[in-house]
C-alpha cells in the first residue's frame, strides 16, 4: 500500500468516525425535540435526596458528544493495540449501552421520563455502535 492510499484511507475513517459523532449527538438532540417540545415530556432526573432537575437540550448534546467522542477514543486505543478492536470495540460499545439505561431507570422521575432517557441512549448507540467501527 503506497503512503498516498494510506493517508487517503486515514482521511476518509476520520470523516467517518467525525459524521458518525455527529449524527449520534443530533439523534439525542432530536429524540429530545420530539420528546420535549412536541409531546411536552417533562425531562427531570432526581438522584438521591436531591431536587429534581430538567433535562434541557444543552444537557443532552454534550452528554451524547462527549459519549460518543469517548466510544472514539476507546476504539483508536484498541485498533493501535490489538488486531480484533472493532470486534471487541462492538461488544464493549453494546455492554456500556445497556449498563447505560441503568441511569434513566435510577435518575428518572417517572416512567415516562424514564423510558425517554433510555430512548436519548439507544438513539446514540443506533447511530454510533454501526457507524465508528467502520473503514
Amino acid at each position: 500500500m503506497t503512503v498516498e492510499r494510506l493517508v487517503s484511507a486515514s482521511a476518509h475513517v476520520r470523516r467517518n468516525r467525525i459524521l458518525g459523532v455527529a449524527g449520534a449527538t443530533l439523534a439525542a438532540a432530536a429524540v429530545w425535540t420530539i420528546e420535549v417540545p412536541l409531546l411536552g415530556i417533562r425531562l427531570q432526573t432526581q438522584f438521591g435526596n436531591t431536587a429534581p432537575q430538567s433535562v434541557g437540550i444543552g444537557l443532552v448534546v454534550v452528554s451524547a458528544l462527549t459519549g460518543s467522542l469517548a466510544g472514539w477514543g476507546l476504539l483508536a486505543l484498541l485498533e493501535r493495540r490489538l488486531a480484533r478492536a472493532r470486534k471487541i470495540w462492538t461488544g464493549i460499545a453494546i455492554a456500556v449501552l445497556l449498563v447505560s439505561f441503568g441511569a434513566p431507570i435510577s435518575a428518572g422521575t417517572t416512567t415516562t421520563t424514564k423510558v425517554a432517557l433510555a430512548m436519548m441512549h439507544l438513539a446514540v448507540a443506533a447511530v454510533l455502535i454501526p457507524t465508528l467501527p467502520h473503514e
